[in-house]
């Protein structure tokens, strides 16, 4: 059981999204779980310009630390991504990440991977960003266990309990994991988003060619 937590603060080990992170992996780890941690802001991932290279060859046009990045996540059962909330929306180094996996989502990637997400902010929207990445988490295939999302402004010792309730969401992603717990709604909700990407892709079949021979290799189209 592998388990990957990616910290999208630029704050590095002066994080308190890290710490919730860590918290993550560390019930994890209690639970039996091989964890690994990365900083995400440590990695150079440039921007997606939506060429569509990657959806017709599977590859690309930036040679840069994301194809190591994705291929971690891909070897991992569970995932947990943290970010503090700047301007009401996941850090820039974080949605730079998310922008780069179009072709991960056309592809149900994350499909059968246990996921959850944690965010801190000074004064709001901490659950609105842990909401956004386990929405961005769905949309990749993977099913959502859970959110621990904490404000730091007013009560910078939030954070204690915060990292008590991380610890308490990474064993229940370990045990999601080891059951392969289902959830009805999510069940649902993948099931459709499955049959709308194969029809995109369908659709797109001369330009997507990589994503086409991808779902045809699967015996789905």
């Amino acid at each position: 059981m592998k388990i990957i937590g990616i910290n999208g603060s630029p704050k590095r080990e002066k994080s308190q999204t890290r710490r919730l992170v860590m918290g993550v992996l560390e019930g994890a780890r209690q639970a039996g779980a091989n964890i690994t941690f990365i900083d995400l802001c440590s990695l150079d991932i440039k921007y997606c310009t939506a060429c569509g290279t990657c959806y017709a060859k599977g590859e690309c046009i930036h040679d840069d630390d994301f194809p190591v990045l994705l291929e971690k996540m891909l070897d991992a059962d569970g995932i947990v991504w943290g970010s503090p909330n700047y301007i009401n929306a996941v850090t820039a180094q974080m949605k730079t990440m998310l922008d780069r996996m179009a072709d991960s989502i056309h592809c149900q990637s994350f499909a059968g991977k246990y996921g959850c997400a944690v965010s801190t902010a000074g004064g709001s929207m901490a659950d609105e960003v842990a909401d956004y990445m386990n929405s961005a988490m769905m949309n990749l295939g993977a099913t959502t266990v859970g959110k621990v999302a904490v404000l730091v402004g007013a009560d910078p010792n939030a954070i204690v309990p915060a990292e008590k309730q991380a610890k308490e969401l990474g064993r229940k992603l370990a045990d999601a994991i080891q059951t392969k717990w289902k959830d009805p709604v999510q069940v649902k909700y993948h099931a459709e988003r499955k049959e709308y990407f194969k029809r995109l892709v369908m659709f797109n079949k001369d330009l997507w060619t990589h994503e086409y021979g991808y779902w045809k290799s699967l015996g789905e189209i």
